[in-house]
């Protein structure tokens, strides 16, 4: 089943894209924060420099890996899951359960394995820009020599590993316990939906949810009036408050869905049905990008409003800016690039793989009589309404911490600065537009390479 996987692999290489660039960028994060680990252990670094490098790698390097973990998890499912056809030809001609799984699990080593490998290089580049810029603000003693070794070569492959096979461990074994004429037919895009939620995930959503509130509870209660540390239980919050909105992102968007179908239909026209239909057979594919722009406006807003907060109570109090609250915001400012930036990518790419798996689809929508125009024109409200949902529950997620964290550092709840809300609003308008161009500039491209006959017929 091994060579099997490994000649999939190079026959179908556009069928993996998405799970690669998964696992090369979620590599690269988390290796670019374990070679400040290699960099502190070198011998002769001092004392408070290895700590401001220890603390880098920890703290934000941990929030960027609980953010990779579930980006290439939730990616890997969808690369298996767009396979179902494929899996239920293998079980018709008698392969095993067992046999298919192990052939899932194949494919998805060796594709993790060239990610992890080829993602080295930027992440050396990524993890010098990091290094260099505490060095530049003067949070670490001057010349310290950059060191990229083992212990972040181990960290971004295992990450990588893990995460890929447990991704597609999930849905292989969903898919292997169908009948081959169930998935035939699920993979044509018109079988009957299964459960929105799995128990493995309301396990998450629980765990998730203790997390959040953890991080609340310390904040008010523990860390109230500590000061600057007040945002080590916040920050924590915010992502873990992101995750537990983009876990509930199937129910979500199933209440979003038929909140608004009804005045989508009306407003639609046909485009506005087709949209509504595909959202309510399709909940479970679509809700993983929910899932993106959760956790990219989640964690975006919900970081650079707590610096926003930080910086107005440290300039209220009069206070200098102490090395450990440079750090801190540096840090703070870091996770907002780099994690926002993940999440971007991984949003344009959960949205670019789910939209052109569509081809057949698209193509029996013209048949049945919509037109080019009206196909776009119901993927563009698909976009919208997976925006909204997106956005809305990400920006409560952020809010979440924010309005927790303002109480304990400033002593007011609800911020009156415009900045911290114009930074919502900016973080709400660029994930409605790249969920816009990445959905809309997709199924554009796709239905312009065939005909209607030529795409039902190649699917």
């Amino acid at each position: 089943m091994f060579q099997l996987a490994l000649r999939s692999l190079v026959k179908r290489p556009g069928g993996f894209a998405a799970g690669f660039l998964a696992v090369f960028f979620g590599a690269a994060m988390v290796m670019a924060f374990g070679s400040l680990l290699d960099t502190a252990g070198r011998p002769g670094v001092p004392a408070a420099s290895a700590g401001t490098l220890e603390t880098m790698a920890f703290v934000v390097g941990g929030w960027g890996l609980a953010l990779v973990i579930f980006a290439v998890v939730s990616t890997m499912s969808l690369t298996v899951r767009q396979r179902a056809r494929e899996m239920a030809l293998l079980k018709s001609v008698g392969a095993t359960p067992a046999q298919v799984r192990r052939l899932v699990v194949g494919e998805t080593l060796a594709l993790a394995v060239v990610a992890a490998l080829a993602a080295i290089l930027p992440a050396m580049g990524l993890g010098r820009l990091l290094f260099g810029t505490l060095e530049e603000t003067g949070q670490i003693a001057a010349g310290i020599d950059y060191a990229f070794g083992p212990v972040a070569i181990t960290m971004g492959v295992t990450n990588a590993l893990v995460a890929a096979v447990v991704g597609a461990l999930l849905t292989a074994r969903g898919a292997t316990r169908m009948r081959a004429a169930e998935a035939l037919v699920d993979a044509s895009g018109g079988g009957a939906a299964g459960p929105l939620m799995g128990r493995g995930r309301w396990l998450l959503v629980a765990l998730a949810l203790v997390a959040t509130c953890a991080g609340i509870v310390s904040t008010l209660t523990v860390l109230d009036g500590e000061g600057t540390d007040v945002i080590m239980g916040a920050g924590p919050a915010v992502v873990a408050g992101s995750i537990l909105m983009a876990l509930l992102s199937p129910v979500l968007l199933r209440g979003v869905t038929v909140l608004l179908g009804w005045p989508l239909r009306l407003l639609g026209g046909v485009s506005g049905e087709l949209a509504a239909r595909t959202l309510r057979q399709r909940t479970g594919e679509l809700s993983r990008a929910v899932m993106a722009v959760v956790l990219f406006t989640g964690t975006a807003a919900g970081t650079l409003g707590l610096q926003r907060v930080e910086n107005l109570q440290l300039r209220a109090e009069g206070a200098v800016v102490l090395e450990e609250s440079r750090t801190m915001e540096t840090m703070n400012y870091v996770v907002v690039g780099i994690i926002a930036a993940f999440c971007c990518l991984m949003l344009v790419n959960t949205l670019v793989s789910a939209t052109a798996f569509r081809r057949r689809e698209f193509g029996q929508q013209r048949l049945a009589g919509a037109t080019p125009g009206q196909v776009l024109a119901g993927v563009g409200l698909e976009g919208l309404l997976i925006a909204v949902t997106g956005t809305v529950f990400g920006a409560l997620a952020s809010l979440a911490a924010l309005l927790p964290f303002g109480q304990a550092r400033a002593d007011a709840w609800w911020p009156t600065d415009g900045v911290v809300w114009a930074i919502q609003g900016v973080v709400v308008g660029v994930a409605v537009v790249v969920t816009l161009a990445a959905s809309v500039g997709t199924a554009r491209w796709v239905i312009r390479r065939s005909t209607a006959v030529e795409a039902v017929l190649a699917a």
